[in-house]
This record gives C-alpha cells, sequence and structure tokens, in this order.
C-alpha cells in the first residue's frame, strides 16, 4: 500500500502552508475546517501529501531537536523527502528560512546522501539524494 499523507501539527497554518508551497512546491489539495481545527491537505508534483493542522489550544512539542534527540522521544520525530541534487535542495532550503541541522553527507546507507533541516516551526525534515 502506498503512503497517502503525513500529518503536521503547526501553530501558524498559513505561514506554513506558504512555506512548503515555496519549499518543496507543493499545492493546496483541500482547505477544512473541523471544530477547532484548521486544516489543508498538500499535495507534491510527485503525489505525496503533507496534511497541516492548526488546532486550538495545541502545544509545542518536539522542536528544534537534532536527529538523534527525536530518536529518542516517541512517536513521529521527522518525515524525509528524496531530491536531486541535495547540495542547492538544502541551500535553498535555508535561503527561504529552514534551519541547519546536519550539512549534506554520508547516510548510514550505501549510495545515499542526507542532509537535515527545520522548517520555520522547528519540525525536523531529512533530505535523501540517492547517488552513484
Amino acid at each position: 500500500m502506498p503512503l497517502h499523507h503525513v500529518g503536521l501539527s503547526v501553530a501558524d497554518l498559513d505561514a506554513q502552508k506558504a512555506w512548503y508551497g515555496r519549499a518543496f512546491g507543493l499545492e493546496t489539495e483541500l482547505d477544512f475546517q473541523l471544530p477547532g481545527v484548521r486544516g489543508s491537505m498538500l499535495r507534491s508534483p510527485e503525489g505525496y501529501r503533507l496534511e497541516l493542522f492548526e488546532a486550538e489550544g495545541s502545544v509545542d512539542g518536539l522542536k528544534h531537536a537534532q536527529p538523534n534527540d527525536a530518536l529518542r522521544t516517541r512517536g513521529y520525530g521527522h518525515f524525509a523527502l528524496e531530491v536531486k541534487d541535495l547540495e542547492s535542495v538544502y541551500e535553498r532550503l535555508l535561503a527561504d528560512g529552514a534551519g541547519a541541522v546536519w550539512g549534506p553527507r554520508q547516510s548510514p546507507e550505501p549510495g545515499v546522501r542526507m542532509a537535515f533541516v527545520h522548517d520555520p516551526e522547528g519540525h525536523l525534515i531529512e533530505l535523501l539524494e540517492r547517488v552513484g
């Protein structure tokens, strides 16, 4: 079964929607409201989806974590995207407000390079590039 989407609770839905749109080319597929929640389903040109939620009374969770710290926190610590030209994507995201975490480097997986950034609210994103 293919993965349909990843859900992410955010403090500012409009700002995060705009950033993910610029950063990864995500377009709004559906905006919705539930009692006490505004949400938006974003879709990439490749077909993956990211669902953003802004909920009344939400509280901060894991923010601005290092990848190894996220592993020590139960629950979802990050999501990963496969990219082409890891260095240029990493630099473009930093220029657009992402926070640097781990610069491009070899992944534990042979033939894969990786980097980590934080989105503007501090959520951890892994970037992967297959090489060779």
